[in-house]
């Protein structure tokens, strides 16, 4: 029984021996497929988040003290340049515009009786002098208080869209007092914020002449229908946050826009002969990115790769690979550093074409 019991731990121990070596040979014989980074050009899509301001937005205020007699408009009306919005009682100012009128008559009556003497030679040329100042400065007032009393009629300056009616028909205006906000939203400026080194990177491109269209991607994630230009930029960073201000001019002939809103610039930027690899061939340790390289010997290299940019599926590599190197494309967990494995080279540019991604 003894016997038995040996001869049968013997031959599962062997049999034990026989898989794992049938196992590690069966991993020697697998062949890994791996590919070469693509240099080429492509480009991508950057995202600056914005504020969307009308072309014209300007607050309408009280140029007079007065009752506000009457609002001709409504809120969100659209209205024409020169259309009335609002009237203040204008009893006071046709008053004054009356007395002005009335002295001014006295003193024209005034100065042609004088002008007479004096071509008589019965005054002399100073008291005519003197006289048409007095006319003159009649005419002033006159004209001062035709203005006081066109203040109170207030009109559209221009084509525009009125916001929220801040005053009440009956209500007590003081000078300066608003009263709503006019927008002139035929075209939007769009602001959105650059950092430093893609300022730079722009600025200096050989490109930085032309100018830079740009799309528009609204609150509700559906972009705008019609593209933008970047027309300026502001004159100095902000020391807080590092950035500059880039302005966007978009049509707005649908009226869809409205001033104070927000969304999402998209940029795209062209990149020149960058490499491009799949995703898939990378791997993070903490939170640094990595990538098996296999040298001629077949020897699996773990190395750190800097990513310059990301594109759906893809990765711009900024530092860390050639073009000629071969890096592993399938069964990066099957594989460990320095550990020598058999391999198949893809050609990479058939590899790019099964991804779904679009590069140029």
């Amino acid at each position: 029984m003894k016997k038995n019991a040996i001869f049968i731990g013997l031959m599962a121990a062997l049999c034990t021996i026989g898989c794992n070596s049938h196992k590690e040979e069966k991993k020697e014989e697998t062949t890994f497929n791996v590919t070469n980074p693509v240099a080429m050009d492509t480009s991508i899509v950057k995202e600056y988040v914005c504020q969307i301001h009308s072309i014209q937005h300007i607050e309408v205020r009280a140029l007079e003290k007065g009752y506000l007699q009457k609002i001709y408009v409504d809120e969100g009306q659209k209205v024409k340049k020169g259309q009335a919005l609002f009237g203040i009682m204008p009893n006071v100012y046709q008053a004054e515009l009356q007395r002005a009128k009335a002295e001014g008559n006295a003193a024209s009556i005034e100065y042609k009786n004088t002008k007479l003497l004096a071509d008589n030679k019965v005054v002399s040329a100073n008291e005519l002098a003197l006289s048409k100042a007095k006319l003159d400065k009649a005419n002033a007032e006159i004209n001062l208080a035709a203005t006081h009393l066109g203040f109170t009629n207030i009109k559209a300056s221009f084509d525009g869209i009125v916001d929220h009616l801040v005053s009440r028909e009956g209500s007590m205006l003081e000078e300066g007092e608003l009263l709503t906000s006019l927008s002139n939203n035929s075209k939007m400026w769009v602001y959105f914020n650059v950092p430093e080194a893609e300022y730079l990177n722009y600025i200096m491109s050989p490109d930085k002449n032309k100018k830079q269209k740009v799309n528009l991607k609204m609150a509700n994630e559906m972009v705008f229908n019609q593209s933008g230009v970047v027309e300026t930029i502001e004159g100095e960073f902000n020391n807080e946050t590092g950035n500059i201000a880039f302005r966007a001019t978009f049509p707005n002939p649908q009226g869809i826009l409205r001033h104070g809103e927000t969304g999402t610039i998209l940029m795209t930027v062209p990149l020149k002969n960058v490499l491009i690899i799949p995703q898939k061939t990378t791997f993070e340790v903490l939170d640094k990115r990595y990538v098996f390289v296999i040298d001629k010997n077949g020897v699996v290299r773990q190395r750190e790769i800097t990513i310059g940019a990301t594109l759906e599926n893809l990765f711009v590599v900024k530092k860390g690979l050639d073009a000629n190197d071969h890096i592993l494309l399938d069964g990066l967990r099957l594989v460990k550093n320095n550990e020598k494995i058999k391999f198949n080279v893809e050609n990479p540019k058939k590899v790019l074409s099964t991804l779904d991604v679009y590069a140029e």
